[in-house]
C-alpha cells in the first residue's frame, strides 16, 4: 500500500495522520507553510503566554479527550480553573455575569421583562412549516424577540464566528438549535430532554463542556503530534494538482510527484478552490472486461469553494499589573454586542483561566477585533489596534496605563462563514466525494469551526479513509 496524503498539517490534518499512522497505515503530510498547527500559535514572553489563536479546546466529544491521552500528553493537560466558569455579557457599557440557572435568568439585569416574557412564550411557538432555510437572526427573532437577538445572540456569533446573524445559516452554522425545533418543537423543552439523549451519546452540550490547554499553550498538541509524526510532515511544500490513477492518485507538489494511496484535503476552503483536481469519474466503461478500464480524466471544478466567505480577525493579547485592572476578571471572559458600540468584540481573562498564563501580580487579556462586523479595522497597525483596545478596556474593565506586554497577529482570512446558502457547499463536498474515490474533504470548512469540532473531523475522515482502503 502506498502512504496516505494529508494536505494541510493543521489540528484536523496532524490528528488524521496520527490516527492513520497508528492503525500502520503510512502517510505523508504536505503543509505549504513553515510550522504546524495552522491558526494555533502560543507564544512565550517576559512571562505572557499569548495564545495567537483559539484560546482553549472544549471537550464535547470523547474523541477529543483520547486524542489527548494517545498524544501521551494527559500529564501536561491543564483543565481550567473552575472558579473561572463565570461568562460576561457586556449591556448598559458594563460586563453583567451571564446566569446559570432558570431562577438567574428571571433575576438577572441582563434582560428586560419583556424578553424574560418570551421565554416563557417560547414553547408554544409553533415550528416554522414551509421548510425555508433561516437566517439566525430570523429564527431568534421568530421564537424570541429582537432584544435577544441584539444583546445576546448578536454575541454569540460574534465570539465563535466572528460573523454576522443576518447572514449565517441557522441550520448550517448553529444546527443544534434547528434540531431541537425540528425534535422538540421547542428550544426550552429541547434543552430539558435533550440533555438525557446527550449524555447517553457521551456528548455534552457546548455551554457545559469541559475546557482545556496545556501547560505552554495550545500548541503543545501540534507539536507533540508532528513530531511523532517525524519525517512523514514536509513542510513547505505545497500541492498544486492531483491526478486520479488506476491503483490512486499523483500528487503534484512544489517538491516534485509522488504517487499515495488516497489523499485527504484538510487544508482551507479558498485554497481548495485552487487545487486543480483530474479524477476518472464513473464507473468502467461498458465491455471493460474482467480488467476494466477506467473512463478518461475529467477536471473537477473546485472553483465554487472561493465564494466562502472568511473575514479577517486580529487577536490583541495584552498583559497589565493587576492593580491597573478594576474588574476582577475572575471568569472565561465577556462578550460584546454590535448594539454597544465598541470596537473589540470580545476578550478572554486568559491568565483567569489557567496558571502561568502572566507573572505573578499581572493579569493577560485576549481581545479580538474585526471580524464581519468591522472587517477594515483587522487590519490597522498594531500601535493602533492596542491603543483602540484599550479605549475600549477602559470603560469596560477600569484598566489604566498602558499594557506592559502585547502581542498581535493578523489572521487576514480566519473562520469560514456558515452564510445562507452554504449547505449548496456541503453537497458539493459529497459529491465530489463520490465522483473521485479515495478523495477526502475534512476540516473546518465542513464540519464546524471550533477546535474540537476540526479534532473530530480528523477522527472520523480516517475511518472512512480505511473503509475505502479495505474495500479496495
Amino acid at each position: 500500500m502506498k502512504s496516505v496524503a494529508i494536505i494541510g498539517a493543521g489540528i484536523t490534518g496532524l490528528t488524521a495522520a496520527f490516527y492513520l499512522k497508528r492503525k500502520g497505515m503510512p502517510v505523508t503530510v504536505y503543509e505549504a507553510g513553515e510550522r504546524t498547527g495552522g491558526v494555533i500559535q502560543s507564544i512565550r514572553r517576559d512571562g505572557f503566554l499569548a495564545e495567537c489563536g483559539p484560546n482553549t479546546i472544549l471537550e464535547t466529544s470523547p474523541k477529543i479527550a483520547q486524542l489527548v491521552r494517545d498524544a501521551g500528553l494527559a500529564s501536561r493537560r491543564l483543565d481550567s480553573d473552575p472558579k473561572a466558569e463565570a461568562r460576561y455579557l457586556v449591556r448598559y457599557q458594563r460586563p453583567i455575569p451571564m446566569p446559570g440557572s432558570p431562577l438567574g435568568f428571571f433575576t438577572t439585569q441582563l434582560f428586560t421583562a419583556r424578553a424574560k416574557l418570551a421565554v416563557l412564550r417560547e414553547p408554544f411557538v409553533p415550528r416554522r412549516g414551509d421548510g425555508q432555510e433561516e437566517s439566525v437572526a430570523e429564527f431568534v427573532k421568530r421564537r424570541l424577540n429582537q432584544e435577544f437577538l441584539d444583546h445576546a445572540i448578536d454575541a454569540l456569533v460574534a465570539g465563535v464566528y466572528a460573523g454576522d446573524p443576518y447572514q449565517l445559516s441557522l441550520p448550517q452554522a448553529l444546527p443544534r438549535l434547528a434540531e431541537l425545533e425540528a425534535r422538540y418543537g421547542s428550544l426550552v423543552k429541547g434543552q430539558i430532554f435533550g440533555a438525557r439523549e446527550r449524555k447517553r451519546r457521551g456528548e455534552v452540550a457546548r455551554d457545559r463542556a469541559p475546557k482545556f490547554s496545556f501547560d505552554e499553550g495550545l500548541q503543545v498538541l501540534p507539536d507533540t503530534l508532528a513530531a511523532q509524526l517525524g519525517d512523514a510532515v514536509k513542510l513547505n511544500t505545497s500541492v498544486a494538482k492531483l491526478v486520479q490513477t488506476g491503483s490512486g492518485w499523483r500528487v503534484l507538489t512544489s517538491a516534485g510527484e509522488v504517487e499515495h494511496s488516497a489523499v485527504i484535503y484538510c487544508g482551507t476552503a479558498y485554497r481548495l478552490a485552487e487545487l486543480k483536481v483530474e479524477g476518472r469519474v464513473g464507473s468502467p466503461l461498458p465491455g471493460a472486461g474482467v480488467h476494466g478500464v477506467t473512463r478518461p480524466a475529467a477536471k473537477i471544478d473546485l472553483s465554487p469553494f472561493s465564494e466562502i466567505r472568511y473575514p479577517p480577525v486580529t487577536s490583541v493579547v495584552l498583559g497589565f499589573r493587576r492593580e491597573d485592572v478594576a474588574h476582577p476578571c475572575r471568569g472565561f471572559g465577556m462578550l460584546i454586542p454590535k448594539i454597544e458600540g465598541f470596537k473589540i468584540l470580545g476578550t478572554i481573562f486568559s491568565s483567569s483561566l489557567f496558571p502561568n498564563r502572566a507573572p505573578a501580580g499581572y493579569l493577560t487579556l485576549s481581545n479580538y477585533v474585526g471580524g464581519e462586523r468591522q472587517p477594515e479595522l483587522a487590519g490597522r497597525p498594531a500601535d493602533e489596534l492596542v491603543t483602540t483596545t484599550c479605549d475600549d478596556l477602559r470603560i469596560l474593565l477600569g484598566i489604566k496605563g498602558r499594557p506592559v506586554f502585547q502581542h498581535t497577529a493578523l489572521y487576514p482570512k480566519a473562520i469560514p462563514q456558515y452564510n445562507l446558502g452554504s449547505g449548496r457547499y456541503r453537497e458539493l463536498m459529497s459529491a465530489i466525494e463520490n465522483q473521485a474515490a479515495g478523495l477526502f474533504l475534512a476540516g473546518h470548512y465542513r464540519e464546524g469551526v471550533s477546535l474540537g469540532d476540526s479534532i473530530v473531523s480528523g477522527c472520523n475522515v480516517v475511518a472512512r479513509v480505511e473503509k475505502f482502503l479495505t474495500a479496495k
